[in-house]
């Protein structure tokens, strides 16, 4: 599973936004057990934005960071004590627009099981891992209906152990799935299933 996953990233051309806007980075990290998963944060209820929300490791571009992966990595060792090297590099997915006007790049990257991860308390409260099965089951609860600039994207919205997995980065998750295993899902065809309408964004150049 994960070999065919390197060569399908490694191939994959994902698409930049261009857009002026601030950037950030995540990084979506793949713990490498007999049954992969995908690890989660959840962001700590006291923050003024996005409290109790889940995520993936990451955050805005600083100016000592090289590049934006260099970006997502000091996040990830900042948030949740994720050494650098211990990450494997498997390939980048599209840019996507957050809420607040972030571009957000995210790379996929391999990690053993196990680590002595922490997560900072000041950021987060939880750090937690789902199986790729649940997401390549397609196991949504419903369908979030967003409409950005007059499209509609029908964004899955997962239920796992008390955490909700939904909005931007189930975005990112659909590209992988879709890119990364061959999963048949995309953003902008109407899946079957509840459908969950959710106010209209716009995202224009500053």
């Amino acid at each position: 599973m994960l070999e065919n996953l390197r060569e399908r990233l490694q191939a994959h051309r994902p698409r930049r936004v261009g857009l002026r806007l601030p950037e950030a980075a995540v990084l979506l990290p793949i713990v490498d057990r007999p049954e992969p998963t995908l690890l989660f944060t959840r962001r700590a209820d006291h923050l003024n934005t996005h409290s109790g929300q889940v995520a993936f490791p990451g955050g805005k571009r600083e100016p000592q960071d090289s590049d934006l992966l260099a970006t997502a990595l000091r996040e990830s060792r900042e948030e949740i004590a994720l050494p650098p090297e211990r990450v494997e590099l498997l390939g980048r997915l599209s840019d996507v627009v957050s809420l607040h006007g972030l571009r957000v790049t995210p790379w996929v990257g391999l990690i053993p099981p196990d680590l002595p991860l922490v997560p900072d308390p000041s950021e987060l409260d939880a750090i937690f891992e789902v199986p790729l099965s649940h997401f390549l089951k397609d196991q949504r609860t419903h369908t979030d209906v967003i409409r950005v600039d007059g499209r509609d994207y029908y964004v899955p919205s997962y239920r796992t152990d008390g955490h909700v997995i939904w909005g931007l980065s189930a975005m990112m998750l659909v590209e992988l799935l879709a890119e990364g295993f061959a999963m048949p899902i995309n953003l902008f065809e109407r899946p079957p299933g509840e459908l969950l309408f959710r106010p209209e964004r716009r995202v224009s150049s500053p």
